[in-house]
């Protein structure tokens, strides 16, 4: 038989070039997110901090709709659904003709992200267990794509392609385990009348991407016209179940065909948006393109923005407790130890391989950056803890914990190793 070997060094031209694309998006949006992070945590322990607080508390919506929220609440649950969209569409993507389309190029990645999410949360619960703060041991599971790739573009811009492959592949596998977590372990008194209704915009909103997928290719106004009020219900509804309405996103995600068998007009369609393809039209990469820079430029930013503003010394118990201990141990050890471990394991106990010229020390140092767990952690954070001052602590350990993860990567991956006579073979 031959000699087959697993490697992501096997991924294709086009499917490099596509993943290159990606982290120049996430590159942007993490700076920006990094920003609107660092202006509501200054916000917030400035004398401003009244009216921050104040318009981050500021309510508005329909009562009659229990959508009478605060803009913090909105941020959380409504324009984190955008960013969830962004995601699902992403890992669908990925799913039918990326990284995880192949057992050959997932084994890996995915078997480290499985690594990088149990010992975070292990190691969280050694802190916590048999006490309320228990509940927030997914905490230190997740990991900021976004986040990860603009540190890895200031300190790293040079590292291997297969090892930003790497990264990308664990973060988005990273992030289908964040939402099922949030779906199965962070929803409680589920009502299943309004999932049931949620079904019928979310059945014509599969119909009307699927059957006229060239039509909304063609008219940019047509998906935020058509696709997107039925979007909306479908979060409305979803969010009246008692299900977390991020989740909204990812099903909708879902729903939007990543390649739909097409005719000449498609064909020239498909070419006007650079499609490389004469045969299909991936209308999740034409959303991803169109709607991302709703995601990266202001959803994500916006939600960061308030989701940062912690006052230093006020409430929280930050850092003299068990939640700090286990937050900050668990995404900076654990994520380390779990990813870098797991992929040793796997690339000595199977046939698979990285490839590519990457070392151990950027192996390690690309693991330490599945530490920076921005977005989702501060998400699953405001969801674990009913008491302020333990979710303010919480989020103070995940932004210090993320720093601390970036200086970790830092160290091991701005200065190159002199040698390169270890291989990930």
């Amino acid at each position: 038989m031959p000699n087959t070997r697993l490697s992501l060094a096997n991924v294709s031209r086009r499917e490099a070039a596509r993943v290159t694309r990606i982290l120049r998006n996430e590159f942007a949006s993490g700076i920006a997110v990094m920003a609107a992070a660092l202006l509501g945590f200054l916000a917030a322990n400035s004398p401003l901090a009244g009216a921050y607080m104040d318009v981050r508390d500021f309510r508005i919506g329909p009562e009659a709709l229990n959508l009478n929220l605060s803009l913090g609440t909105w941020a959380a649950d409504g324009l984190l659904a955008v960013f969830f969209f962004m995601v699902g569409l992403e890992l669908k993507r990925e799913f039918v003709t990326g990284a995880l389309s192949k057992f050959t190029t997932a084994i890996v990645p995915v078997a480290a992200a499985l690594g990088g999410v149990a010992l975070p949360a292990l190691i969280y619960l050694a802190f916590t267990f048999g006490t309320e703060a228990a509940h927030g041991w997914a905490i230190p599971a997740a990991t900021d794509i976004a986040f990860a790739v603009a540190i890895l573009g200031l300190i790293a811009p040079r590292i291997p392609t297969a090892l930003r492959i790497f990264l990308l592949t664990l973060a988005v596998v990273d992030d289908l385990i964040a939402i099922s977590i949030i779906a199965i372990f962070y929803t409680s008194g589920v009502q299943f009348t309004f999932l049931a209704l949620a079904l019928v915009p979310l059945a014509l909103y599969a119909f009307l991407a699927r059957r006229f997928a060239v039509w909304f290719a063609d008219h940019r106004w047509a998906a935020w016209a058509i696709l997107l009020p039925l979007g909306i219900v479908v979060w409305a509804l979803v969010h009246e179940s008692g299900v977390h309405a991020t989740i909204a996103g990812v099903v909708l995600a879902f729903t939007v065909p990543v390649v739909t068998r097409t005719r000449k007009r498609a064909q020239q369609a498909i070419e006007a948006h650079h499609e490389s393809s004469r045969e299909s039209l991936d209308l999740a990469h034409l959303f991803g393109y169109r709607f991302g820079p709703l995601s990266s430029g202001f959803a994500v930013p916006v939600f960061a923005f308030f989701a940062a503003g912690v006052a230093v010394g006020g409430e929280n118990r930050f850092p003299f407790d068990p939640i700090a201990f286990g937050i900050i141990a668990g995404l900076v050890i654990g994520k380390t130890v779990g990813i870098s471990a797991t992929t040793w394991a796997i690339l000595r106990f199977t046939r698979a391989e990285l490839g590519g010229d990457a070392s151990w020390r950027e192996v390690i140092g690309v693991a330490a950056l599945g530490g920076i767990g921005f977005t989702v952690s501060l998400l699953i954070a405001d969801l674990s803890f009913t008491d302020p001052a333990d979710a303010d602590t919480a989020r103070l350990a995940v932004m210090v914990a993320s720093l601390i993860a970036a200086a970790v990567a830092a160290a091991l991956l701005v200065r190159k190793p002199r040698a390169r006579t270890t291989h990930l073979d």
